[in-house]
């Protein structure tokens, strides 16, 4: 099977509707022992999964590591793209020092001197309502002089990557702001069919994050997009709980998204696939997407992922029902 390729904004790549998530939530590359993920992320590049996507807080460098002991055994350009990530702890300090020094450390535990893509890995807040810690960052300090747009900048002029990105969590008025300053090339979009918003805006009574229709944003920019969580941590994959379901939007704990789960599966019924399956193909019907990022948990997992795309987006039919629960169902609305 031939993975479909999607054109990565105004990065004139293209880009394979699925990407390698090499995250916690997935986890196979951090938990699993060496046979077992890297015959995963060799059937995942068989397949035309050539890009694989991490950070440097991914199992503590455990993810990075992993990657690049697979990298060592492929010869010459027999090896996907990359995009990586840094967060900056000291928003206020020197932050082109420390995306500099994250990056390199990244690179050692890659074994690369380049990859394609850098991210800011830092949630992104308001100056008003937000504070700087070890995971969040206030717009201003994205957008000063020295700050994390012009550190991206400089990791770009080193030669480090050829595109700049930014994820897009934290509060949805200063990621929008963020991505409008037209700083960087890509962006890390949360979306699933539990929270829409991203596409649609929630509007009145939406009783989780409501990111505003914020892929319009992107689109103007001409932004490659990755979209993110597409199983919502796993409460869309799957009735069974892994113990990793991070929430990382607000009203997103475990008993507020498996009650969103029950009532969209309720109403689609099991006619367009595995639960992930549909979860899936919900994504690859949003054409503000480039890719989206798929975490591995086990084999097949792979498997499933690779035949939902051969199964193709999810149809307007489904969508039409997905529509109506959002706008009406108590497990969405105040």
């Amino acid at each position: 099977m031939t993975i479909q390729r999607r054109r990565f904004g105004r990065t004139g790549l293209d880009i394979p509707v699925l990407t390698y998530g090499g995250g916690w939530v997935g986890g196979l590359l951090i938990r699993e022992e060496k046979a077992r993920r890297e015959r995963v992320l060799d059937r995942a590049f068989e397949a035309g999964i050539d890009w694989i996507d991490t950070a440097a807080m991914y199992g503590n460098g455990v993810s990075e590591t992993v990657i690049g002991e697979w990298l060592a055994g492929r010869a010459g350009d027999d090896r996907p793209r990359l995009s990586t990530k840094f967060s900056i702890a000291d928003p206020g300090g020197d932050q082109i020092a420390q995306a500099i020094a994250s990056i390199k450390s990244s690179f050692e535990r890659l074994g690369v001197d380049k990859v394609e893509l850098i991210y800011l890995h830092n949630q992104i807040v308001s100056d008003e309502r937000g504070s700087d810690d070890e995971r969040h960052m206030r717009i201003s300090n994205v957008l000063r002089p020295g700050g994390a747009a012009d550190a991206l900048d400089a990791l770009r002029n080193e030669g480090l990557c050829d595109w700049v990105g930014l994820t897009g969590l934290g509060e949805p008025d200063a990621i929008s702001q963020a991505i409008g300053s037209g700083r960087f090339d890509a962006a890390q979009i949360y979306y699933n069919l539990l929270n829409p918003t991203a596409m649609v805006a929630g509007g009145p009574g939406w009783n989780s994050t409501d990111f505003g229709a914020v892929l319009d944003k992107c689109r103007a920019h001409d932004m490659g997009v990755m979209g993110i969580r597409i199983f919502a941590g796993g409460h869309a994959a799957s009735r069974q709980r892994h113990g990793r379901e991070i929430p990382v939007t607000v009203n997103a704990d475990n008993d507020a998204e498996e009650a969103r789960a029950e009532a969209v599966f309720g109403a689609l019924g099991d006619g367009w696939g595995t639960w992930a399956q549909t979860a899936l193909r919900f994504g690859l019907a949003c054409d503000g997407l480039s890719t989206i990022v798929v975490g591995i948990g086990e084999d097949w997992h792979l498997d499933h992922a690779c035949e939902a795309a051969a199964m193709g987006p999810l149809p307007d039919e489904a969508r039409a029902q997905l529509a109506k629960i959002w706008a009406s169902d108590p497990a969405f609305r105040s």
